[in-house]
C-alpha cells in the first residue's frame, strides 16, 4: 500500500458518460467530485457545456463548476492550484478526490506539474488573435511549425487557445515551449529543482468511451440537437448582449459556442451552425482520444457496458485505491 492518499481520475471524450459513472461511484464510495473541464468553470454557460443540472449538482456537488465569469480567463496553472486545494480539503475529511472531465491538459498539468512559462501578455495575444482573423488559424499553425515543430506536432490547427499560447510564449520570451520545458527538465535533475510539482497522491486513472467510434459520433450529434432544443441559441444570445464579451475570449471559443456565435453574427445559417458544431465536437473527441492513447496505466471502460460500476470497483481495489 502506498503512503500517499488515493485519488481517482475519470477521463474520456465528450458525450461518453463520465458524469453518470462518477455519480454512481459516489453512491458506493466516500468520494467527492472535482470537475476537470475548461468550459464548466464559467457561469451562465450551462446548455452548451452540457453542465449537470442544478438539482443534480445540489445532490452531488462538483468542485470547480461555476467559479468564473465568462469574461475571465482560466489556465491549466489556475486549475492545478484550485484542484490541489480541493483535493487537500477532501483528503482531510477522509474522503477520496474523484476528478472527472475531458480537459486532458488539466489532468496532465495536475499529474506532472507545469513548466515555468512567461505570464500571459494581453498585447501579444491581441496581435495573434488579429492575425488569426486576417490570415486564418492555419497560418498561425504554420508559423509555430517553423519555430517550434515539436509543439506544432501536438497542437491541432483548430485548437486556438493552445496555439496562441505557444506563439505568445515564443514572442514574449524568445524561447519556444519545447526549449523551456527541456530546460526545466534538465534543471529538475539538479538538487530536486522540481520537487513538489509531482502530484502527491496514489492515482488510479480510468477512461470511459464507446468501443465503436460511430456510436460516439451519434451521441455527439444527438446531444448537440438536444442542446439546440433546450435553448442553446438563446443562451449564446444572452452572452452576446454583454458588451464585455467577444468571440476572441476563451469562454466563447469553447466548442459549440463559437459556432452559435457565428450564426448569430450572420456568418452561418442555422443548418451550417449545427453541422459545424457537431464536426467541431467530433474533432474535440478525436483530440481527447489522442491524449488518452498516450496515458500510462489507463484502465478503459466501455460506455455501453452494463457492469461498469463493479468493473471500476474491482480495478480500484487492485490499484490499492480501496483499503
Amino acid at each position: 500500500m502506498s503512503a500517499l492518499p488515493p485519488a481517482i481520475f475519470l477521463m474520456g471524450p465528450t458525450a461518453a458518460g463520465k458524469t453518470d459513472l462518477a455519480i454512481e461511484l459516489t453512491k458506493v464510495l466516500p468520494c467527492e467530485l472535482i470537475s476537470v473541464d475548461s468550459a464548466l468553470v464559467y457561469r451562465g454557460m450551462d446548455i452548451g457545456t452540457a453542465k449537470p443540472s442544478k438539482d443534480l449538482l445540489a445532490q452531488y456537488p462538483h468542485r470547480l463548476i461555476d467559479i468564473l465569469d465568462p469574461a475571465q480567463s482560466y489556465s491549466a496553472a489556475d486549475f492545478r492550484t484550485d484542484a490541489l486545494v480541493a483535493m487537500a480539503e477532501i483528503t482531510a475529511r477522509g474522503n477520496i478526490p474523484l476528478l472527472v472531465g475531458g480537459t486532458m491538459l488539466y489532468f496532465k498539468a495536475l499529474l506532472e506539474g507545469l513548466a515555468d512559462m512567461p505570464p500571459a501578455d494581453a498585447d501579444v495575444r491581441g496581435q495573434l488573435e488579429a492575425q488569426a482573423q486576417a490570415q486564418g488559424w492555419q497560418a498561425l499553425h504554420d508559423e509555430l511549425a517553423a519555430v517550434d515543430p515539436v509543439s506544432a506536432a501536438r497542437i491541432h490547427p483548430n485548437d486556438p487557445q493552445r496555439l496562441i499560447r505557444a506563439l505568445e510564449v515564443y514572442r514574449v520570451s524568445g524561447m519556444t515551449m519545447t526549449d523551456l520545458r527541456a530546460r526545466q527538465s534538465a534543471q529538475s535533475t539538479d538538487a530536486g529543482a522540481s520537487a513538489g510539482k509531482q502530484l502527491p497522491y496514489t492515482v488510479a486513472s480510468l477512461a470511459i468511451a464507446p468501443q465503436d467510434r460511430q456510436v460516439l459520433h451519434e451521441r455527439i450529434a444527438l446531444r448537440f440537437s438536444q442542446m439546440l432544443e433546450q435553448g442553446f441559441v438563446d443562451e449564446v444570445r444572452a452572452l452576446r448582449a454583454r458588451s464585455d464579451l467577444h468571440a476572441g475570449l476563451p469562454s466563447i471559443r469553447a466548442v459549440g459556442y463559437r459556432q452559435v456565435w457565428d450564426h448569430l453574427d450572420g456568418k452561418l445559417s442555422s443548418i451550417e451552425m449545427q453541422e459545424r458544431g457537431v464536426i467541431a465536437t467530433r474533432q474535440l473527441a478525436k483530440r481527447q482520444f489522442t491524449w488518452l492513447r498516450s496515458w500510462a496505466d489507463l484502465h478503459w471502460l466501455d460506455s455501453l457496458a452494463c457492469d461498469n460500476l463493479p468493473r471500476t470497483l474491482k480495478y480500484l481495489g487492485s490499484a490499492s485505491i480501496l483499503s
